[in-house]
């Protein structure tokens, strides 16, 4: 189950993460509200996994989510580059949390 709540944090971070891009330097309150909320949601799951998982393998998994994620959606909702290098270390960063996936032992 903790892996499922570490998913759940990682979802949430790339939430926060792009709705960063909304706030506009935290000018915005509605935008800037829901990103806070977004935050410490995040945050609090991450604190579920981590009674468990290991915080490296734990810290490392999260922020790869929300690396991949908000890299991809800024190259859709922000026309953010789409070259092939930056597809290929999105590619490595998921398989760099995949490995930590497999090599766990929680």
């Amino acid at each position: 189950m903790n892996w499922f709540y570490l998913f759940i944090a990682g979802l949430l971070e790339i939430a926060w993460a792009v709705g960063l891009k909304y706030t506009e330097g935290w000018t915005r309150l509605i935008p800037s509200l829901a990103t806070a909320v977004l935050m410490i949601a995040s945050f609090y799951f991450l604190s579920i996994a981590v009674r468990t998982l290991p915080i490296g393998t734990a810290y490392a998994v999260w922020t790869g989510i929300g690396t991949v994620g908000a890299a991809l959606l800024g190259m859709f909702l922000f026309d953010e580059p789409k070259d092939i290098v930056r597809v290929l270390c999105i590619a490595l960063i998921i398989a760099g949390i995949a490995g930590l996936k497999i090599t766990s032992t929680d």
